[in-house]
């Protein structure tokens, strides 16, 4: 292979899977702007449209690791592609849905899709890219998967103003089909030539227990008797789960793992921070677009600050990490965060923009910082050959806190909601993110307990 194909075959490759993260982003952040509308056209309450949301990442959670095993037996160019596919006819379901139920089902398709995404697409970066060239081309990946972050509200609240929701969704379908085409052309088959047996048992215990558990915390208050039956039958199924890994050779998650310290703070503090903050997703644009009459766009714009600011914080994380290390800038960041979310509270229908771009950057930056350290502090002490599952791990206790801190925010604002008035979503509103923070200030517990000997960055 000449220097001019390899160096054309890396930079489709890199369009590839740069198309994948992109397309993943999105679809976790374009439905939120659009909520209100997509509510109005199934004459719904906001609020209730937010198993739409939880649906996609909690299929992310649970479908994240049973990626490496689909490539080791099928191979990534058949993986990638096939989870190009489920994710495109999932946007279309999601398009053309008559109902909530419809709607909700499709997002489950969407996530089953984009779960393999991310996975492949890095695992075969990893594996092709030259070294010298493979941090470069990581973080060009994960930087196209930020703006994806960034525009996806935005997009999304401008669709679904000017031409309809249902192009939330459709507009999938052309980048989908773009993306099926490259895989096609351009992406490197790796399989192995053997392969681990698949721990299905596994994989039916723990995404059963990971679905009783939120639709424990969704209903839990409305119908205590249900919400209660699906909490208890979440914790038997976990418990089995526990029983199930330590005796399977090659467990879906291996929870051995969770001796290590840094680890096991780093999956628990997790849990509990993104709990307050992910809850912020949802509650946050109904509060601006019913509770302060905010048009779609505008509302969804103004989510675009805290997206750069997250960008903008992730590059001072080495400096401050090498001057603090983990324990102490965890501790310092969680309360601020926490202090952050509460604040929110002062908000209203008069605050200014200029004000709350502001605040909203600020609030980006220090989410940001707190992500990127969380994320990181979980490799601190492991060994080489433990990376590959605690990365799985991150990845699934992410996208697990994140549906469950949306359907928590959403559960609180509507416990909270006095009247379908927008001074009765302002109130409510307020009295969510004070709790929302207090919830979030309690990982800083967790985080105490690292030692002070943690590596540093």
């Amino acid at each position: 292979m000449t220097g001019r194909t390899a160096s054309e075959n890396h930079s489709w490759l890199l369009l590839l899977v740069s198309i994948g993260a992109f397309m993943q982003a999105v679809d976790a952040t374009i439905v939120n702007a659009a909520i209100p509308i997509v509510a109005t056209a199934f004459s719904i309450v906001p609020l209730d449209l937010h198993p739409v949301l939880t649906a996609y990442v909690l299929t992310l959670a649970v479908c994240i690791p049973a990626t490496p095993w689909l490539c080791e037996r099928f191979g990534t160019k058949r993986v990638f592609g096939g989870a190009i596919i489920v994710f495109t006819i999932g946007s279309c379901l999601c398009g053309l849905s008559a109902s909530v139920s419809q709607l909700v089902a499709a997002r489950v398709l969407q996530g089953i899709g984009g779960a393999a995404l991310l996975p492949v697409g890095r695992y075969v970066m990893v594996r092709s890219i030259d070294p010298a060239k493979l941090i470069a081309s990581i973080s060009t990946v994960a930087t196209v998967g930020l703006v994806g972050a960034t525009i996806g509200p935005f997009l999304g609240g401008f669709l679904a103003q000017h031409i309809s929701w249902r192009t939330v969704f459709l507009i999938n379908i052309p980048i989908g089909i773009f993306a099926l085409i490259l895989n096609h052309r351009h992406m490197i088959d790796f399989r192995a030539e053997a392969w681990k047996r698949f721990d299905g048992l596994g994989f039916a215990i723990f995404g059963a227990g990971s679905v009783l558990l939120l639709t424990g915390a969704e209903t839990v208050v409305t119908s205590k008797a249900q919400g209660g039956a699906a909490l208890a039958g979440a914790i038997v199924l976990f418990s089995l789960y526990i029983g199930w890994s330590r005796r399977y050779r090659d467990p879906l998650v291996d929870l051995r793992l969770f001796k290590v310290r840094s680890v096991a703070v780093a999956m628990l503090g997790n849990l509990l921070a993104r709990l307050g903050i992910s809850g912020m997703f949802l509650i946050l644009v109904v509060f601006l677009q019913v509770g302060c009459a905010w048009p779609p766009t505008e509302a969804g714009l103004m989510l675009v600050p805290q997206a750069i600011g997250s960008i903008v914080a992730k590059r001072l994380v080495p400096g401050i990490l090498s001057r603090s290390g983990y324990k102490w800038f965890l501790l310092v960041n969680t309360a601020l965060v926490a202090l952050s979310i509460g604040g929110f509270a002062v908000l209203g229908p008069r605050t200014g923009v200029p004000f709350l771009t502001a605040y909203l950057f600020v609030y980006g930056c220090l989410t940001g910082l707190q992500f990127t350290v969380m994320n990181t502090l979980i490799y601190v002490d492991i060994q080489d050959r433990d990376i590959a599952m605690a990365s799985s791990m991150a990845s699934t206790m992410q996208y697990f806190s994140m549906s469950l801190g949306i359907a928590v925010g959403s559960l609180l604002m509507n416990a909270f909601l006095p009247g379908e008035t927008p001074e009765g979503y302002v109130q409510a509103f307020r009295e969510t993110v004070i709790v929302l923070g207090c919830l979030t200030f309690l990982a800083s517990g967790v985080f105490a307990t690292l030692r002070d000997t943690v590596a540093r960055a």
